[in-house]
């Protein structure tokens, strides 16, 4: 029994650190808070039954996690305590019972209830009410020294208004976007093709890293103080809700809902009323911090373990969590043919929404997750605007459930599908496939493709459910007596939409290569292909070793590229545009002269205030090239954040990496 015992600490520990790491080091969190609070809970429990088992270094000892090598390191003067979480009004009892067994007059002194704002912890340490230095909690021990990132949060005030602050001192606070400024920043990355963020947390642990100031400030994140560690000086106040309105007092912005209350009962209530309202709140938050108030009990209370201070509890909200029953799994054919399995659920509320579909992502994660049809499964949404499945509660099977098949072939189409070994995902290969047509008609009609103005979703469905359209080349044939007979469209709507159709015609090769919605080709590749090529017929009858000779292409783009070609319907469709008079050349780019004429550039991650297209047409007009990997050949490497692997490459092999004002500075252009 000790053995298994044993065993399983061993995986528990290896599962915190492995998640301790995604979220304090990589601001990319592995597991959702529930899943971490769960195997949390249960690796202390067995450390309780098996004290010889625990080890200093065991997860439920640390603060948080390691520290980003890249930025300087900062030793906090006073330790960042992390929080014990209570789930229940019966656990902040049991806390409340705990704390007064060790000091008994607790009971007496009332508690503060602060709203836990979902951000990143920071410290700033004032000399004589001024901001010297600022840092992330990192380990709690030591941070990373991000000074000048936290200097233009206009939150934090750099010299402190009024008077009697503590000669030298460290501000804990929290920093946080708001629900707009992170809605702006994704809609930003989503125009610019990158990755969503999965959360406003990370994301503003992420954006105090950037080695670039203006990339911080053009987060516009906020921050709220909470807390005085008193390093020379007198004390700042006997309570905590008094050392807020000291806070205030000296310009600092607090959370607008923090208040003292008498007792626990009190306390019961105001956690019920700010659940209640918690979608109403301009930030994220997942619970309240409960705080003993007397701050003369803080330090005869201590910590428990030098990890949790005995005197302040986080009392979580319930998360935005639902159980229902997985009827089905189907499966969405995207505009590139990608295979992508969605759970049909048993109708249930989730957020003030019901949700009767959620996103299974691909067949990987359907088979490692063991989630079957029929089972009782656990749906989050948590900040998400797609619920997605967690799992299933394997707990409550009953053995009629049935394991997912992935399709060997294509649901909307019959083509057998096809999945590279080194991918995730099945495609269907059939350029023609219905089940396509929505998804590669709105991308062909995006403003970086075809630039259709006036086809959006809504009117792309509305013509596939006319059956005016079946593909991209049916738009061109589209007249405005078709279209007048439609819901919604007037004789002049209906003309201004072909006439932007008709107008499409006249874009570059570059624009409608990267429109056909190839595999693996984007606006960078699709530019390469164009600009080597010059004209459709030259690439359509190229080999595919001359294909990934193109730089920035290599084999796996050619033999995407070429697969399309020599696909018999995509052949078709590509002819049938050619025969509506779209342009199939690509101009011949004149030597500009420029600042950049003669350098190959890669961008990688997402900028501050520029889209990748804006950046990419600068570096053109500059007399730059595009590249799409980083080699020898490589000039620059523009980089934003989440850069990734190609920062790394470029690091490795001495290649140039600059951030977007230092282009700026280069062009000659404000930053």
């Amino acid at each position: 029994m000790s053995g298994d015992a044993r065993a399983e600490i061993a995986s528990l520990r290896g599962q915190l650190e492995h998640a301790n790491r995604a979220y304090y080091e990589l601001d990319d969190p592995a597991i959702s808070d529930a899943e971490y609070d769960i195997i949390f809970r249960r690796l202390q429990e067995l450390e309780t039954a098996h004290p010889g088992f625990a080890t200093p270094d065991s997860p439920t000892r640390r603060v948080g996690g390691g520290v980003a090598s890249h930025l300087p390191r900062h030793v906090h003067r006073r330790p960042m305590l992390s929080l014990a979480n209570a789930f229940s009004d019966e656990e902040l009892h049991a806390w409340e019972e705990r704390i007064t067994r060790v000091l008994p007059s607790t009971r007496a002194a009332g508690y503060t209830v602060e709203v836990k704002i979902d951000g990143t912890a920071v410290s700033l340490t004032y000399r004589n009410g001024e901001l010297m230095t600022g840092a992330t909690r990192g380990n709690g021990l030591v941070g990373e020294e991000v000074t000048a990132n936290l200097r233009t949060i206009d939150d934090i005030p750099l010299v402190l208004r009024g008077s009697g602050w503590p000669a030298l001192m460290e501000v804990r606070g929290e920093v946080y976007f708001t629900r707009i400024a992170f809605a702006k920043l994704n809609a930003r990355r989503a125009q610019d093709g990158d990755p969503l963020l999965a959360n406003p947390r990370n994301a503003a642990a992420g954006s105090l890293r950037q080695l670039d100031s203006s990339t911080t400030r053009s987060r516009r994140l906020r921050c709220f103080a909470f807390q005085v560690e008193v390093i020379e000086g007198d004390a700042v106040s006997p309570t905590q809700h008094g050392l807020l309105e000291r806070l205030a007092e000296w310009g600092f912005a607090i959370e607008p809902h923090a208040g003292w209350h008498p007792d626990l009962a009190a306390v019961h209530r105001r956690i019920v009323e700010l659940e209640g309202s918690l979608g109403t709140l301009p930030f994220d938050a997942d619970g309240v911090v409960v705080k003993v108030d007397q701050r003369s009990l803080h330090d005869e209370l201590g910590t428990i373990g030098g990890r949790e201070p005995r005197w302040a509890i986080a009392r979580k909200f319930a998360p935005e969590v639902a159980i229902t029953r997985l009827r089905d799994i189907g499966v969405n054919v995207g505009r590139t043919g990608a295979l992508t399995p969605y759970a049909v659920l048993e109708p249930v509320e989730l957020g003030g929404v019901t949700i009767s579909s959620a996103t299974l992502h691909n067949d990987d994660n359907v088979l490692q997750k063991d989630i079957r049809i029929g089972d009782t499964v656990e749906v989050v949404r948590a900040g998400e605007v797609i619920p997605r499945v967690v799992g299933p509660v394997v707990a409550v099977r009953d053995g009629s459930e049935r394991v997912f098949v992935p399709p060997a072939a294509c649901p909307a189409c019959g083509t057998p599908a096809v999945r590279d070994p080194d991918e995730v995902m099945r495609y269907c290969p059939n350029a023609s496939c219905p089940g396509r047509a929505f998804e590669g008609i709105v991308h062909f009609a995006a403003r970086d493709t075809m630039d259709i103005r006036g086809l959006g979703e809504e009117r792309v469905r509305q013509l596939l459910d006319a059956e005016l359209v079946t593909d991209v080349a049916d738009l061109y044939a589209l007249t405005t007596d078709q279209l007048v007979g439609l819901d919604r469209f007037a004789e002049q709507s209906a003309s201004q939409l072909v006439a932007a159709i008709d107008a499409s015609r006249q874009r570059p090769l570059s624009a409608l290569l990267f429109a056909l919605g190839i595999r693996h080709v984007g606006r960078t590749v699709a530019i390469a292909l164009a600009r080597h090529f010059h004209e459709l017929t030259a690439l359509r009858e190229a080999g595919e070793e001359e294909i990934a000779g193109v730089h920035g292409v290599g084999p796996t783009i050619a033999n995407a590229v070429r697969s399309y070609l020599d696909d018999p319907a995509s052949a078709r469709l590509v002819d049938r545009l050619t025969d509506h008079g779209l342009t199939t050349s690509e101009p011949r780019a004149e030597a500009v002269g420029g600042p950049l004429e003669g350098q190959t550039w890669v961008l990688t991650g997402s900028l501050p205030t520029l889209t990748r297209s804006e950046a990419s047409a600068m570096i053109e007009q500059a007399g730059g090239t595009l590249g799409t990997s980083v080699s020898k050949k490589t000039s620059v490497v523009l980089a934003g954040e989440e850069a990734g692997s190609k920062l790394d490459r470029a690091r490795k092999l001495g290649v140039e990496v600059i951030e977007e004002a230092e282009l700026l500075r280069r062009l000659g252009r404000p930053a």
